[in-house]
């Protein structure tokens, strides 16, 4: 996909190099500033194209719109719509590469203005007077000054999106990337200086004509004697333009020009690129902020081994499909910092409760759990908090959609979590507890990976309860679980009658995914199986390669990965 999308923006930048090397309209800008005129224009249309997609990944009520309404009926549609954050990514980079582009070949037409300065036609000028200095074009002018401040926008946007930095402190990125909105209007402003100009009049002046009253009166030569006499009438224009001979203006070579080229500045395009998403982007963000406005009662808060939180919470009128995930804003932790995590148990007919698990990694989900939490060192064993206290305040954006939505459409799916990213399949395991006939879901395999034992107590509850569920309606072959521990330590601890139907599915070391995948195709010849993964990127690149891969069986497999937009 991102080669096919930097392919599109070579062709558009190709096409429109073209445009402005050859068309007649920019001849005599193009005499002035040369290629420079050409490569800016061209990196310039790529960025308008960029600039105006790289906002709809982000409007997620609209994708979660059409994923979850009819209006997208197919199902590989709709799958082209897990790809929304590597299209943001992909037109990110874009914009980064023809941004480059687009400064250097400014920085020569601000030079080719100063040094090529044409008296002739004043107008077309940017400049002032011929040698004046570069810097005063990019510093003293609205479309200088915004470009640099736009530049050293752009600049801080991009280091800090960078996976290591997101890593290790997700505050300065999301602090970052919000500096899009003075992008944006500082886009808006760049556009508006009307510095590169084109005929207007091709009809009347052709590009290289021949010009008789302008010819006549610079090679006419007055005598003194008839100057003296008639002193006034040298210095008077001629009223009109000389007739032109038959036979001149017939010759095949040269053509004549009626008047003066006039110039006119371009209409700001950028404004029709960017205004229609922009406007549907704030729309949306408002529409979120009232939505989310009110916030939620918090019911019971859980401390779960190896620094894992679950909250508890209800809201009126919420309504969500197991595998999308919500974005919590709590005032007292950030101000202005929030964080997407995937609802682990959806609210039902029978229940309003709805919530998450949230990984204590990082100074936001610490400082959570810190204000949530009497005592913040009981992560040692599962324990509801009864105390009565009162519990800050938290707001709830969402839900969003993801592609775990499709885990239930699939007659036979493959389910891949990887420790804290199980939390995807947690509500979809509750949902089937709660009854899974209704859904076209008829075996479901669920593969687990963990670091250590402890772990697997985040919801072995659940697995057991459901477990037992199936059996009791004789439909044991229903759901295929599989626990792999990749760390040996504290193995004992899983031992007990009240985990006694994960035991059995317990097994050391990491999964054989070639063996898996074959064995599973075996099963379900000439199906076609949903791989959902959420996970390292390790897992998730090995799964993609062999779900790509073709097998003797008929069975095709087609790859979903978890990805927060």
């Amino acid at each position: 996909f991102q080669f096919f999308w930097l392919s599109l923006n070579v062709w558009l930048f190709g096409k429109t190099f073209l445009l402005y090397n050859q068309g007649l309209q920019y001849y005599y800008l193009h005499q002035m500033l040369g290629l420079g005129l050409c490569i800016s224009r061209a990196s310039a249309s790529v960025l308008n194209l960029n600039c105006c997609l790289v906002l709809l990944p982000m409007c997620r009520v609209l994708l979660a719109f059409l994923r979850g309404s009819q209006k997208v009926a197919s199902k590989k549609t709709r799958r082209l719509l897990d790809k929304s954050k590597t299209f943001h990514v992909t037109c990110g980079v874009t914009i980064c590469i023809f941004s480059v582009l687009h400064v250097a070949a400014h920085l020569v037409n601000a030079l080719n203005f100063s040094e090529n300065y044409n008296e002739e036609f004043v107008t077309l000028n940017a400049a002032n007077y011929r040698g004046e200095d570069p810097r005063k074009l990019l510093f003293a002018t609205v479309p200088g000054l915004t470009g640099v401040i736009m530049v050293l926008v752009l600049f801080l946007m991009c280091t800090a999106s960078t996976y290591a930095i997101r890593v290790s402190n997700y505050d300065i990125f999301w602090y970052t990337h919000n500096l899009f909105f003075v992008f944006y209007m500082l886009l808006m402003l760049h556009v508006s200086g009307g510095v590169l100009k084109f005929q207007t009049n091709l009809e009347e002046h052709p590009p290289g004509c021949f010009n008789p009253n302008k010819t006549l009166r610079q090679n006419l030569t007055v005598p003194k004697a008839f100057e003296e006499l008639f002193p006034d009438y040298t210095t008077e224009p001629f009223p009109e333009d000389p007739p032109v001979p038959e036979p001149f203006v017939q010759n095949s070579f040269m053509r004549v020009c009626s008047e003066e080229p006039k110039f006119q500045s371009h209409f700001p395009e950028t404004w029709f690129w960017i205004s229609g998403p922009l406007c549907l982007y704030c729309v949306e963000r408002l529409y979120r902020y009232i939505r989310s406005n009110k916030p939620v009662t918090i019911t019971s808060v859980i401390s779960h081994p190896s620094n894992v939180l679950e909250v508890r919470m209800v809201k009126d009128d919420f309504e969500a499909r197991p595998g999308q995930y919500v974005i919590l804003h709590c005032p007292r932790v950030s101000a202005l910092e929030s964080h997407p995590f995937t609802l682990t148990m959806c609210p039902t007919d029978t229940k309003a409760t709805f919530g998450v698990h949230l990984k204590v990694v990082g100074d936001w989900t610490e400082r959570f759990r810190d204000l949530l939490l009497l005592h913040s060192n009981q992560d040692t064993e599962i324990l509801p908090i009864f105390q009565q206290r009162r519990y800050p305040k938290l707001y709830v954006d969402g839900p969003f959609g993801s592609p775990f939505e499709e885990s239930l459409n699939y007659e036979v799916s493959l389910c891949v979590a990887g420790g804290i990213g199980v939390t995807p399949f947690a509500s979809v395991l509750n949902t089937l507890l709660d009854g899974w006939k209704c859904y076209k879901l008829r075996r479901l395999y669920f593969i687990w990976v963990c670091r250590d034992i402890e772990s697997f107590r985040w919801f072995a509850d659940l697995l057991c309860m459901l477990h037992n569920k199936l059996w009791q309606e004789n439909r044991p072959d229903y759901i295929n679980i599989q626990l792999y521990l990749s760390q040996t330590d504290g193995i004992q601890k899983i031992i007990g009658e009240k985990y006694q139907a994960l035991n059995s599915r317990l097994l050391i070391g990491r999964p054989r995914w070639k063996l898996l995948f074959d064995d599973i195709a075996k099963c379900n010849r000439r199906k076609t199986i949903g791989v959902f993964c959420c996970g390292p990127n390790k897992i998730s690149k090995i799964l993609h390669k062999l779900s790509n891969s073709s097998n003797s069986y008929g069975t095709r497999f087609e790859y979903n990965k978890e990805s927060f937009s």
